[in-house]
């Protein structure tokens, strides 16, 4: 079976450039990680693990070696994938990479989270980032679009696409996770409703990806419209398994790649 793979027209368009938001579909893992889990930090076999990249790859049309991925911990930190990388190498922790390195993978893992895909049409620049509520408030998107323009990108020829992620309405949160980011910016108060539950909230994590994005002038930001928590046949969610007590979950692959 063929991996899933969700795509947006316009990083379709962005020539030399290919990328894709995987489902949990066309993998070998069973159980709780049936079936393209493709996170070594899930306690799945880890030769499962590496035949579902393989076949993630495939679909690309990449090399499974030439995968890069980092060790994520909800940081702002952005690795650069340049001509220093290797495959087999510990993964640096980090929550982002850029690169202008033809053929190698930017990969992204996330079970509720945002990945977030970028590209520079003309510089031949992408980068790749885990945008949780924390990462996302601590500035990973400004780090990862800075990281860019180093490589010479310019955000107003950047196209960024935000892929399926928990949304706003399966996303409750407590009392007192709004103030962090009121007291960043007050209009941050659009991200949040009221829930049926008295003094909770739900927070639209997209929504404040795509309101950051915006803010660093990216040209064009796409968002997929999926809901990682209520969607179980096709993601997998962290926050569904900690609901039903089940101790562990997949993670949901993302990726993008320069073409020679």
């Amino acid at each position: 079976m063929t991996p899933e793979m969700i795509s947006v027209s316009t990083l379709n368009e962005v020539l030399r450039i290919r990328h894709g938001f995987f489902t949990r579909q066309g993998g070998v893992s069973s159980g709780l990680y049936a079936s393209l889990n493709c996170g070594y930090g899930a306690a799945d076999s880890p030769d499962d693990v590496a035949a579902n990249r393989a076949r993630a790859m495939a679909t690309l049309g990449v090399a499974p070696d030439n995968l890069a991925t980092v060790h994520q911990q909800h940081t702002a930190e952005v690795a650069v994938i340049d001509e220093r990388w290797t495959p087999g190498v510990k993964p640096v922790v980090a929550d982002a990479m850029v690169t202008n390195r033809f053929g190698v993978a930017l990969g992204i893992l996330t079970a509720d989270c945002a990945p977030v895909l970028l590209a520079d049409r003309k510089a031949n620049v992408i980068g790749a980032a885990h945008a949780g509520w924390r990462g996302a408030l601590a500035g990973v998107l400004d780090n990862t679009v800075a990281a860019m323009v180093r490589l010479g990108a310019k955000p107003n020829r950047m196209v960024a696409a935000i892929g399926p992620c928990i949304a706003q309405r399966s996303y409750e949160v407590g009392p007192e996770f709004p103030a962090a980011f009121l007291e960043q910016n007050a209009d941050n108060h659009f991200f949040f409703t009221a829930s049926p539950n008295e003094g909770r909230y739900f927070f639209d994590l997209p929504g404040y990806v795509a309101r950051r994005l915006a803010t660093l002038s990216v040209a064009e930001i796409i968002r997929t419209p999926c809901d990682t928590f209520r969607e179980e046949s096709r993601f997998f969610s962290y926050r569904r398994s900690v609901l039903r007590g089940e101790g562990d979950y997949g993670r949901n692959l993302s990726a993008i790649v320069l073409e020679r």
